[in-house]
Protein backbone atom coordinates (compact mmCIF):
# COMPACT_ATOMS: atom_id res chain seq x y z
CA UNK A 1 0.00 0.00 0.00
CA UNK A 2 1.21 3.70 -0.38
CA UNK A 3 0.72 6.81 1.07
CA UNK A 4 -2.84 7.13 -0.76
CA UNK A 5 -4.03 3.66 0.08
CA UNK A 6 -3.09 3.77 4.00
CA UNK A 7 -5.18 7.20 4.15
CA UNK A 8 -8.02 5.86 2.59
CA UNK A 9 -7.89 7.11 -0.63
CA UNK A 10 -7.21 5.57 -4.39
CA UNK A 11 -3.77 4.79 -4.90
CA UNK A 12 -3.17 7.30 -7.95
CA UNK A 13 -4.35 10.32 -5.61
CA UNK A 14 -2.55 13.33 -5.73
CA UNK A 15 -1.96 14.27 -2.37
CA UNK A 16 -1.16 17.71 -1.37
CA UNK A 17 0.28 20.50 1.57
CA UNK A 18 0.49 23.01 1.44
CA UNK A 19 3.22 24.15 3.92
CA UNK A 20 4.43 27.09 5.21
CA UNK A 21 8.25 27.40 6.99
CA UNK A 22 9.65 29.74 9.28
CA UNK A 23 7.31 30.44 12.06
CA UNK A 24 8.62 32.47 14.80
CA UNK A 25 11.02 33.96 12.88
CA UNK A 26 9.44 37.28 13.25
CA UNK A 27 6.35 38.74 14.76
CA UNK A 28 5.31 39.38 10.62
CA UNK A 29 6.02 36.06 9.82
CA UNK A 30 3.59 34.76 12.74
CA UNK A 31 0.98 37.07 11.99
CA UNK A 32 0.91 35.76 8.04
CA UNK A 33 1.19 32.01 9.06
CA UNK A 34 -1.41 32.76 11.17
CA UNK A 35 -3.59 34.32 8.86
CA UNK A 36 -2.79 31.95 6.18
CA UNK A 37 -3.83 29.14 8.30
CA UNK A 38 -7.19 30.49 9.35
CA UNK A 39 -8.41 31.75 6.51
CA UNK A 40 -5.91 30.91 3.65
CA UNK A 41 -4.76 27.35 1.84
CA UNK A 42 -1.97 26.80 4.39
CA UNK A 43 -2.51 23.55 6.15
CA UNK A 44 0.68 23.16 7.73
CA UNK A 45 3.55 24.92 9.41
CA UNK A 46 6.79 24.51 11.51
CA UNK A 47 8.29 26.71 13.77
CA UNK A 48 11.62 27.74 14.50
CA UNK A 49 12.37 27.25 18.31
CA UNK A 50 15.83 29.60 18.67
CA UNK A 51 14.49 33.17 17.03
CA UNK A 52 12.96 35.64 19.43
CA UNK A 53 9.68 35.58 18.21
CA UNK A 54 9.01 31.91 18.97
CA UNK A 55 7.28 32.43 22.03
CA UNK A 56 4.63 34.61 20.47
CA UNK A 57 3.96 31.63 18.06
CA UNK A 58 3.82 28.91 20.19
CA UNK A 59 1.28 30.90 22.61
CA UNK A 60 -1.24 31.38 19.86
CA UNK A 61 -0.41 27.74 18.75
CA UNK A 62 -1.14 26.42 22.10
CA UNK A 63 -4.58 28.54 21.78
CA UNK A 64 -5.35 27.31 18.13
CA UNK A 65 -3.72 23.07 18.36
CA UNK A 66 -6.36 22.14 15.88
CA UNK A 67 -3.77 23.76 12.78
CA UNK A 68 -0.97 21.32 12.33
CA UNK A 69 2.23 21.97 13.56
CA UNK A 70 5.79 21.03 13.79
CA UNK A 71 9.51 22.17 14.79
CA UNK A 72 11.76 23.71 12.17
CA UNK A 73 14.75 22.07 13.12
CA UNK A 74 17.71 25.08 13.15
CA UNK A 75 21.61 25.15 12.59
CA UNK A 76 21.47 27.90 10.34
CA UNK A 77 20.92 32.17 10.67
CA UNK A 78 21.40 33.65 6.64
CA UNK A 79 20.36 37.01 7.58
CA UNK A 80 22.79 40.04 6.91
CA UNK A 81 21.51 42.10 9.77
CA UNK A 82 19.34 40.12 11.99
CA UNK A 83 20.71 37.36 14.34
CA UNK A 84 19.89 34.66 16.64
CA UNK A 85 21.54 31.72 18.07
CA UNK A 86 21.93 28.17 19.76
CA UNK A 87 18.69 27.42 22.53
CA UNK A 88 21.85 25.68 24.54
CA UNK A 89 24.90 27.89 26.13
CA UNK A 90 27.10 28.73 23.38
CA UNK A 91 29.32 26.78 25.48
CA UNK A 92 27.92 23.61 25.70
CA UNK A 93 27.69 23.41 21.18
CA UNK A 94 30.69 25.46 19.79
CA UNK A 95 30.98 23.85 16.60
CA UNK A 96 27.56 25.53 15.47
CA UNK A 97 28.13 29.17 16.30
CA UNK A 98 30.64 31.70 14.61
CA UNK A 99 32.81 34.25 16.53
CA UNK A 100 29.95 36.52 17.69
CA UNK A 101 27.90 33.24 19.06
CA UNK A 102 25.61 33.33 16.23
CA UNK A 103 24.49 30.54 13.88
CA UNK A 104 26.63 29.99 10.65
CA UNK A 105 24.83 32.02 7.62
CA UNK A 106 25.24 29.13 5.49
CA UNK A 107 25.32 25.22 5.13
CA UNK A 108 28.44 24.61 3.52
CA UNK A 109 29.68 26.39 7.04
CA UNK A 110 27.94 23.70 9.31
CA UNK A 111 29.29 20.85 7.04
CA UNK A 112 32.67 22.77 7.62
CA UNK A 113 32.34 23.12 11.50
CA UNK A 114 29.43 21.17 12.88
CA UNK A 115 30.10 18.47 15.05
CA UNK A 116 27.58 15.30 15.00
CA UNK A 117 27.26 15.55 18.72
CA UNK A 118 26.35 18.98 19.30
CA UNK A 119 24.02 19.01 16.13
CA UNK A 120 22.06 16.24 18.49
CA UNK A 121 22.37 18.19 21.48
CA UNK A 122 21.12 21.80 20.06
CA UNK A 123 18.30 20.07 18.24
CA UNK A 124 16.89 17.80 20.96
CA UNK A 125 17.27 20.44 23.03
CA UNK A 126 15.12 22.91 20.65
CA UNK A 127 12.56 20.27 20.70
CA UNK A 128 11.92 19.53 24.19
CA UNK A 129 11.46 23.31 24.47
CA UNK A 130 8.69 23.31 21.83
CA UNK A 131 7.45 20.17 24.13
CA UNK A 132 7.68 22.18 27.09
CA UNK A 133 4.80 24.52 25.42
CA UNK A 134 2.60 21.92 25.89
CA UNK A 135 2.84 22.20 21.76
CA UNK A 136 1.99 18.27 19.96
CA UNK A 137 4.33 18.72 17.10
CA UNK A 138 3.08 16.82 13.91
CA UNK A 139 6.78 16.34 12.54
CA UNK A 140 10.04 17.61 12.69
CA UNK A 141 11.82 19.53 9.30
CA UNK A 142 14.74 21.52 8.40
CA UNK A 143 15.35 25.44 8.17
CA UNK A 144 17.49 25.73 4.77
CA UNK A 145 17.46 21.55 4.85
CA UNK A 146 20.87 21.90 6.91
CA UNK A 147 20.56 18.46 8.56
CA UNK A 148 21.84 17.53 4.89
CA UNK A 149 25.01 19.08 5.32
CA UNK A 150 26.66 15.64 5.81
CA UNK A 151 25.36 12.61 6.22
CA UNK A 152 25.98 11.73 9.56
CA UNK A 153 24.13 14.98 10.50
CA UNK A 154 21.35 13.49 8.39
CA UNK A 155 21.57 10.47 10.56
CA UNK A 156 21.04 12.55 13.77
CA UNK A 157 17.81 14.10 12.45
CA UNK A 158 16.19 10.92 11.22
CA UNK A 159 17.43 9.44 14.98
CA UNK A 160 15.74 12.14 16.04
CA UNK A 161 12.53 11.46 14.10
CA UNK A 162 12.27 7.43 15.46
CA UNK A 163 12.81 8.93 19.33
CA UNK A 164 10.47 10.92 19.06
CA UNK A 165 8.11 9.20 16.98
CA UNK A 166 7.67 11.81 14.40
CA UNK A 167 7.75 12.21 10.86
CA UNK A 168 10.33 13.95 9.52
CA UNK A 169 10.48 15.58 5.92
CA UNK A 170 12.31 13.73 3.67
CA UNK A 171 12.45 13.95 0.00
CA UNK A 172 15.60 13.09 -2.73
CA UNK A 173 14.77 16.51 -4.54
CA UNK A 174 15.75 17.99 -1.35
CA UNK A 175 18.68 15.61 -1.08
CA UNK A 176 19.93 16.88 -4.23
CA UNK A 177 20.30 20.37 -3.80
CA UNK A 178 22.22 20.51 -0.56
CA UNK A 179 24.44 17.70 -2.28
CA UNK A 180 23.52 14.66 0.27
CA UNK A 181 24.00 11.69 -1.11
CA UNK A 182 21.39 9.20 0.39
CA UNK A 183 22.52 6.39 -1.65
CA UNK A 184 19.95 3.76 -1.85
CA UNK A 185 16.20 4.99 -2.20
CA UNK A 186 14.30 6.12 0.47
CA UNK A 187 12.18 3.29 1.95
CA UNK A 188 8.53 3.71 1.56
CA UNK A 189 8.28 3.19 5.77
CA UNK A 190 9.63 6.72 5.47
CA UNK A 191 7.03 8.72 4.12
CA UNK A 192 9.22 10.58 1.88
CA UNK A 193 7.69 13.53 -0.37
CA UNK A 194 7.82 12.36 -3.74
CA UNK A 195 7.60 16.31 -5.41
CA UNK A 196 8.39 19.58 -3.56
CA UNK A 197 7.33 22.45 -5.59
CA UNK A 198 8.93 25.80 -4.40
CA UNK A 199 9.43 28.83 -5.71
CA UNK A 200 12.71 29.54 -7.49
CA UNK A 201 14.50 33.07 -7.65
CA UNK A 202 14.17 33.28 -11.36
CA UNK A 203 10.66 33.19 -11.45
CA UNK A 204 10.93 36.21 -9.11
CA UNK A 205 13.34 38.26 -10.77
CA UNK A 206 11.13 38.10 -13.63
CA UNK A 207 8.17 38.86 -12.25
CA UNK A 208 6.32 35.58 -12.11
CA UNK A 209 6.02 33.91 -8.92
CA UNK A 210 2.82 34.44 -9.16
CA UNK A 211 2.52 32.51 -12.38
CA UNK A 212 4.44 29.81 -10.81
CA UNK A 213 2.14 28.68 -8.52
CA UNK A 214 -0.40 29.18 -10.26
CA UNK A 215 0.79 25.95 -12.36
CA UNK A 216 1.89 24.26 -9.55
CA UNK A 217 -1.88 22.42 -9.51
CA UNK A 218 -1.45 21.46 -13.05
CA UNK A 219 2.02 20.10 -11.82
CA UNK A 220 0.72 17.73 -9.48
CA UNK A 221 2.49 14.05 -9.57
CA UNK A 222 0.63 10.79 -8.27
CA UNK A 223 1.68 10.71 -4.72
CA UNK A 224 2.68 13.31 -2.09
CA UNK A 225 3.10 16.71 -2.95
CA UNK A 226 4.50 19.65 -0.67
CA UNK A 227 4.35 23.00 -1.45
CA UNK A 228 7.00 24.97 0.98
CA UNK A 229 6.14 28.54 1.12
CA UNK A 230 7.16 31.30 3.55
CA UNK A 231 4.52 33.96 4.49
CA UNK A 232 5.18 37.07 5.70
CA UNK A 233 4.61 41.27 4.89
CA UNK A 234 6.28 43.38 3.01
CA UNK A 235 6.97 45.92 5.12
CA UNK A 236 9.68 47.44 7.39
CA UNK A 237 10.11 44.63 10.01
CA UNK A 238 10.79 41.92 7.19
CA UNK A 239 12.47 43.95 4.44
CA UNK A 240 14.51 44.78 7.92
CA UNK A 241 15.34 41.39 8.17
CA UNK A 242 15.74 39.91 4.43
CA UNK A 243 17.72 43.24 3.78
CA UNK A 244 19.91 42.26 1.03
CA UNK A 245 18.29 38.78 0.41
CA UNK A 246 15.77 38.96 -2.52
CA UNK A 247 15.73 34.81 -2.67
CA UNK A 248 12.89 34.51 0.18
CA UNK A 249 13.02 38.05 1.11
CA UNK A 250 9.54 40.52 2.30
CA UNK A 251 8.68 41.23 -1.44
CA UNK A 252 8.54 37.55 -2.19
CA UNK A 253 7.01 36.37 1.27
CA UNK A 254 4.42 38.98 0.66
CA UNK A 255 3.48 37.17 -2.85
CA UNK A 256 3.67 33.64 -0.80
CA UNK A 257 0.56 35.31 1.28
CA UNK A 258 -0.91 36.84 -1.19
CA UNK A 259 -1.25 33.97 -3.27
CA UNK A 260 -2.11 31.25 -1.18
CA UNK A 261 -4.84 33.41 0.92
CA UNK A 262 -6.41 34.43 -2.69
CA UNK A 263 -9.78 33.25 -4.26
CA UNK A 264 -7.62 31.98 -7.31
CA UNK A 265 -6.10 29.19 -5.19
CA UNK A 266 -8.76 28.22 -3.48
CA UNK A 267 -10.28 27.71 -6.78
CA UNK A 268 -7.03 25.51 -8.12
CA UNK A 269 -7.40 23.10 -5.08
CA UNK A 270 -11.41 22.32 -5.58
CA UNK A 271 -9.97 20.21 -8.54
CA UNK A 272 -11.52 16.36 -8.08
CA UNK A 273 -8.04 15.05 -8.55
CA UNK A 274 -6.34 17.07 -5.34
CA UNK A 275 -6.55 15.59 -1.87
CA UNK A 276 -5.39 17.82 0.91
CA UNK A 277 -2.83 16.22 3.66
CA UNK A 278 -1.04 17.20 6.48
CA UNK A 279 1.81 15.56 8.95
CA UNK A 280 -0.81 15.18 11.53
CA UNK A 281 -2.92 12.66 9.07
CA UNK A 282 0.70 10.87 8.44
CA UNK A 283 1.64 10.67 11.63
CA UNK A 284 -1.14 9.32 13.11
CA UNK A 285 -0.81 6.36 10.36
CA UNK A 286 2.67 5.85 11.45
Amino acid sequence: MNLAQKLGYPANTKLLMIHADDAGLSHSENMATMQSLQNGLVNSCSIMVPCPWFYEMAQWTKQNLQFDHGVHLTLTCEWENYKFGPVLPVSEVPSLIDSNGHFYKKREQVREHATAEDVRKELTAQIEKFLAYDLSPSHLDSHMYSVGSRPDLFEVYKELGLHYKLPVQRSRELSDMVGLNEGSPIKPEAIPVDKVHIGDISYFEKGQLWDYYAGVFDDLVEGFNVILIHPAFDEQEMQGVTVNHPNFGSEWRQIDFDFFTSDFAKAQIAKDDIQLINWTDIRNIL
